[in-house]
């Protein structure tokens, strides 16, 4: 009896053609207060410990399903960058930056800009005070967890 190949929630859909410019956390914190961008967190089970002020949560899991519901808000609201993080940027996030970028190339889009933020929430958690003060519902005992001087 021979075991079923492990598959993964993104294996239903395609991979993204697209790879998103990167966002540093030093730009991201220095747009907050502007319309221009919106943070896009895609966390699901991993939602916890906080999340940058002003970002919306859209898990990856059903991003692919909800990219044109996102594409007609950012569009409607003047949006010029969409930049998506999980937990430390490097699966969830560029996926999801990279079906948006997708979908923009698709339709000519260059008002639009799809990125992916540096390091996602861990490192934006690591990167200090000025970071964590920006990090609404910020809990330092969950992050504690991901220290590696503990």
């Amino acid at each position: 009896m021979s075991e079923a190949p492990k598959t993964n929630w993104y294996d239903a859909f395609p991979a993204p053609k697209a790879t998103a410019a990167l966002l540093s956390r030093e730009a991201a914190l220095a747009s907050l207060s502007s319309s221009d961008l919106l943070l896009v967190d895609v966390r699901r089970t991993d939602y916890e410990g906080g999340t940058i002020r002003g970002s919306i949560n859209l898990p990856a899991q059903s991003f692919y399903m909800n990219t044109a519901v996102l594409y007609n808000l950012c569009k409607r609201a003047g949006v010029k960058q969409v930049a998506f993080y999980c937990g430390s940027s490097s699966g969830r996030g560029p996926r999801c930056s990279g079906w948006f970028a997708d979908y923009l190339a698709e339709r000519g889009e260059t008002d639009i800009q799809s990125l992916t933020l540096v390091g996602g929430i861990k490192g934006w958690v690591k990167a200090g005070a000025s970071f964590t003060q920006a990090v609404d519902g910020y809990d330092p005992e969950y992050w504690k967890q991901f220290d590696e001087s503990n």
